[in-house]
């Protein structure tokens, strides 16, 4: 982590909560609601976990999530990745190129809709990432399905790099995904399963960021003992 300020919570944040469809915008007014930047790549799972419940805490905190494109592809660019796994890494490319061409076609607000429809069939419906499941969410979403061609292409690739290298700028190297940057403090993670809800939710995120804007704070960590649940 490499900016840490010290922050506050908005007051009475408990005072907004919001009704809305599941991987929808939160529907707090701007000028109540505190910006939060979430660099995602659809493949990771803990990214999925952690974005579901930013979403859940923006219904409890007047939040207003805005969500980046980073890529485990160029985070593992030149490292000794173990055998098992760099055939994934290479499939990480197709997922986040689309977002890229995505959000050059129809802006960046398309990336949550369209994270949302990826992350339901990689990691809900547990099917590998083809070119009939980019096509599949990018109709769900009302895109045109020939933004699936951007998976076997580098156009977007410079404008992926710059993205990928602003979430990283924030908070170092030695991480992965997500990366979160709120008021001027930045961090990655949380790693949490299952993604909590409700005011649980919201306490998990006073609590994140009441650790994160402490002032020369680093790392909490422990082993993880199970993988992602989804439910």
């Amino acid at each position: 982590m490499t900016r840490t300020p010290q922050t506050t919570m908005p007051e009475n944040a408990h005072d907004h909560a919001h009704d809305r469809a599941p991987g929808s915008a939160p529907e707090h007014a701007h000028d109540l609601a505190t910006p939060v930047d979430f660099w995602f790549d659809p493949l990771c799972p803990w990214a999925w976990m952690s974005s579901r419940w930013l979403l859940e805490a923006a219904k409890v905190r007047p939040l207003e999530p805005r969500f980046r494109v980073m890529s485990l592809a160029v985070l593992n660019e030149g490292k000794d990745i173990p055998e098992e796994y760099r055939e994934g890494l290479a499939k990480a490319w197709g997922p986040v190129r689309v977002c890229m061409a995505a959000a050059a076609k129809g802006g960046p607000e398309v990336l949550l809709p369209l994270y949302t429809a990826l992350g339901n069939r990689i990691h809900l419906e547990g099917r590998p990432i083809d070119r009939t499941l980019v096509e599949e969410a990018l109709a769900e979403v009302g895109l045109p399905t020939d933004l699936a061609d951007a998976m076997e292409s580098d156009e977007y690739d410079d404008d992926l790099r710059a993205s990928h290298q602003q979430g990283i700028d924030l908070v170092g190297e030695d991480v992965g995904t997500p990366v979160i940057a709120v008021d001027g403090v930045a961090f990655f993670g949380p790693v949490v399963t299952p993604a909590p809800k409700g005011e649980d939710a919201g306490r998990l995120w006073d609590g994140v960021l009441l650790v994160a804007g402490t002032p020369g704070f680093y790392e909490l960590k422990r082993s993880r003992t199970k993988g992602p649940d989804f439910s």
